[in-house]
């Protein structure tokens, strides 16, 4: 079962919840890729989040494939993860 973009971000921001998260499905620039063929989708992920953005990018992309874990590799085919730090607000 291939997740929405909704629940993507409401499993990341149980995961992460001081972060600001968006999700974007890219599925339908991927049409006719090999690995899209069975139902899964590609997505672009951009998380805001301070702890995360202080990790390693390896450690952070973990953390996050962790909380997707569910969904790949069968509803997820690819992911990609924007890290941000949290910028303060003036």
């Amino acid at each position: 079962m291939r997740p929405t973009a909704d629940q993507i971000s409401t499993r990341l921001l149980v995961a992460f919840p001081q972060a600001q998260v968006q999700v974007e499905d890219e599925s339908h620039l991927h049409a006719g890729h090999a690995g899209a063929s069975d139902g899964a989708g590609h997505f672009k992920v951009d998380i805001t989040d301070t702890a995360l953005s202080q990790l390693r990018r390896i450690q952070a992309h973990r953390l996050v494939y962790d909380a997707l874990q569910q969904w790949i590799p069968s509803g997820i085919h690819a992911l990609s993860i924007h890290l941000h730090a949290n910028h303060p607000k003036e």
